[in-house]
């Protein structure tokens, strides 16, 4: 049998190990935080210039909806599902000449019910899948506007209130000549259609 280990040597190799388990813990903990820090999203802001649009029609808000809703089309799903499989031709067909669509329409008036006094208003998300892509295929970002908001509101005089932000204001952030271009068309697409349900 080997002799016993003399009692002193048996404590040092423990303190021995002891320190090493210390020590491997600490690099671990280093490197754990070191790692944690890496993987820290980097977060910027950026202010920006944007154009508010408010159209007031005399209508009453109900012939206004109508009238909106009679001259923009619901989103045909077949355009995203013809994207999806990445058919651009047959998504154009799809359209049949329409500018825009309404992909949804909220209404946000029957909300203000909690407060006891529910209002006439609704908010619709406008635009078109085909060309939301021939921005997002240069600036992905640009999808956070596509489709765009509008708010449709009964006014205080009993008549009605469109009001969006100006889509040449919103994409030009991106700093992308194609893109800016595309908004500069919607300017003109959107303003036409609520100026012609106002009326």
């Amino acid at each position: 049998m080997p002799p016993a280990a003399h009692p002193g040597r048996l404590l040092r190799r423990r303190s021995k190990a002891a320190r090493l388990i210390v020590l491997a813990s600490f690099a671990l903990i280093t490197l754990t935080g070191m790692e944690a820090g890496a993987a820290d999203p980097l977060v910027t802001q950026q202010a920006l210039a944007v154009e508010h649009v408010k159209i007031v029609s005399a209508k009453p808000f109900a012939a206004v909806e109508a009238a909106l809703d009679g001259a923009v089309p619901q989103l045909d799903p077949a355009i995203s599902v013809a994207l999806a499989h990445g058919d651009e031709a047959r998504a154009g067909e799809l359209e049949r000449g329409a500018a825009l669509f309404i992909f949804l329409k909220r209404d946000h008036g029957a909300l203000l019910q909690v407060t006891g006094r529910p209002r006439k208003a609704v908010q619709y998300e406008i635009g078109n899948p085909l060309t939301a892509t021939k921005m997002t295929r240069h600036k992905l970002p640009a999808a956070l506007y596509a489709p765009l908001r509008v708010v449709l509101y009964e006014n205080e005089a009993g008549g009605a209130t469109f009001e969006y932000d100006k889509p040449s204001t919103l994409f030009g952030q991106f700093g992308d000549e194609e893109v800016a271009a595309v908004g500069r068309e919607l300017d003109g697409e959107l303003e036409r259609a609520l100026r012609r349900a106002a009326e």
